[in-house]
């Protein structure tokens, strides 16, 4: 459910916008924000986060939604998404690299609990999922995107290092898996010795830890 209409982001004017903060959640100023960022060589990252809801309609979504596509450097979708911007019913390669862009470093797309694909100009491939229960996915996929933004924004020559890309995509896939085992999105997000944990099959260490963040309306794993 979204109580939006209208709310302070979508008041926000280009004119507000501060720019040495870089934050921008309404269109015009959104898109300044991005030309000041991507002038001062920021890595602009791109995840639709697609809630139809918040749309006038979904011809609209999907126009606005790919007139910035090409400004971004790493752009991440799920599978819902693929098939609403594809028109495509088929997750496979084909219908992935249909959105790349020439300006495009890294394409991922999240599948749940059978992982992540990731596209980049030279090689692509899978990543495994982790396997828990879950119990809300909320939150799951800011998670995933966080965990792979920190680990690349001070070292971008990963992008081009497809073992080094896997096990970064290992550690977001866990958190992301780590995010869904609680309600809420930020309650849930794990910390890293959780992932790590989790990473390196000590179970019982990760069951302890994640025990503790549980609330009486969650669910262990």
């Amino acid at each position: 459910m979204f109580y939006r209409n209208p709310s302070a982001d979508m008041l926000l004017t280009p004119d507000e916008l501060n720019r040495e903060l870089i934050r921008s959640p309404c269109r015009s100023a959104h898109l300044k924000a991005m030309k000041v960022a991507k002038n001062a060589g920021a890595l602009l990252s791109y995840d639709p986060n697609l809630r139809l809801p918040l749309w006038p309609s979904p011809e609209e979504a999907r126009k606005q939604i790919m007139s910035i596509w090409d400004k971004a450097d790493v752009i991440k979708v799920n599978e819902v998404e693929l098939e609403f911007l594809t028109g495509s019913d088929r997750i496979n390669d084909e219908s992935a690299m249909s959105l790349w862009h020439p300006n495009l470093k890294l394409l991922l797309v999240t599948l749940g609990e059978k992982g992540c694909r990731y596209y980049t100009k030279n090689f692509h491939g899978s990543v495994d999922a982790f396997h828990v229960t879950a119990v809300d996915t909320t939150g799951a996929g800011d998670s995933f995107v966080g965990a792979l933004l920190c680990k690349i924004v001070d070292n971008q020559s990963v992008l081009e290092d497809e073992a080094r890309l896997k096990e970064i995509l290992r550690f977001a896939c866990a958190c992301g898996a780590i995010t869904t085992t609680q309600k809420g999105a930020i309650p849930a997000l794990p910390t890293e010795s959780q992932v790590l944990n989790l990473l390196n099959g000590d179970w019982w260490s990760w069951m302890r830890l994640n025990w503790r963040r549980l609330d009486s309306t969650s669910m262990p794993i």
